[in-house]
């Protein structure tokens, strides 16, 4: 079998070397090139196929689509290609087009999968194979492999565990595409819903919401995703490591929400009373000390406004 795969990141990376293990010929490598700016702390596809001595184009290469043709493939596979296939191209695998995608389908279908599920709060999901139809995330299941979000995972720690169960899943679901008897699962989308992309800017901490909501957004953007982040005195800190803690009684009566310096210890008092006891408080990527932050703090709200 014969296969052309656009693929970026962690999961095209092991996604490929499974691919290679089985067997399937690999024609052509689609992937994206690095954003400026972009922190890259992943994997790169282009690396990956270079090392394993597959022919690979980038997706800003006007003749992309003529390589797809002249590979005459028989199946496509997308693994976390950031861009949507149109049919004309997906018409071009006779023996069907496939996408791993984060999450257990038809939950959290859309963008950035892994940080949604942990911005909500979920204790599972997971990696999910299924067929591209012309709607994202909408096609027929192949198969999934669920994984666990602890209480203080962060969506990275997920993110990893994500990338092995989708080895895993397209490690057992190889065989029947090849023989032409997948089990197909219904993907009903009235069981699910879906969710947009995320920015830098949607990690703003807002301090009168309930504790452990604050504490999921921490937890949603720590890095290496751009973080959660407040103002003080016109200075972004971003909350970079965090613990939720109990509320007292004695405590939330007396501070308001915020960030606050209490026994030597970075707070960040919540809506609710609830507190996270900041590990890693950033300013201009540097880590501050709650002496630092207790002078940041004077003659400044520490809900963050000036």
């Amino acid at each position: 079998m014969k296969a052309v795969v656009f693929a970026y990141s962690n999961v095209g990376d092991r996604c490929l070397r499974v691919l290679r293990a089985r067997g399937i010929e690999v024609a052509l490598v689609v992937t994206h090139r690095d954003h400026p700016g972009e922190t890259v702390w992943f994997e790169r596809v282009a690396d990956t196929a270079a090392e394993l001595g597959l022919p690979c184009v980038y997706d800003d290469d006007p003749a992309w689509q003529a390589a797809v043709e002249r590979a005459r493939a028989d199946v496509m596979f997308s693994f976390y290609f950031r861009s949507m296939l149109p049919m004309s191209v997906l018409g071009l695998a006779p023996r069907g087009a496939f996408n791993m995608h984060g999450s257990l389908l038809p939950r959290f279908r859309g963008r950035a999968p892994t940080n949604w599920a942990v911005l909500k709060g979920e204790s599972e999901t997971g990696a999910t194979l299924h067929e591209m139809v012309a709607k994202a995330d909408a096609g027929r299941i192949v198969d999934q492999q669920a994984v666990p979000i602890l209480p203080d995972d962060t969506a990275r720690q997920v993110f990893d565990k994500v990338t092995v169960a989708a080895e895993m899943v397209l490690w057992r679901s190889l065989p029947a595409i090849v023989a032409g008897e997948i089990a197909w699962r219904d993907n009903n989308l009235a069981r699910g819903s879906y969710f947009g992309g995320r920015r830098p800017e949607d990690g703003r901490i807002d301090w009168s919401q309930p504790a452990a909501e604050v504490y999921n957004l921490v937890r949603a953007v720590a890095p290496p995703y751009p973080g959660a982040f407040t103002e003080v005195g016109g200075a972004r800190l971003v909350v970079a490591k965090a613990r939720l803690a109990g509320a007292s009684r004695a405590e939330a009566a007396t501070l308001a929400p915020g960030l606050h310096v209490v026994d030597l210890a970075i707070v960040g008092v919540c809506g609710d009373g609830g507190r996270i006891i900041i590990h890693e408080l950033l300013g201009d990527g540097r880590s501050l000390r709650p002496d630092t932050l207790a002078a940041l703090l004077a003659g400044h709200d520490n809900a963050g406004k000036p």
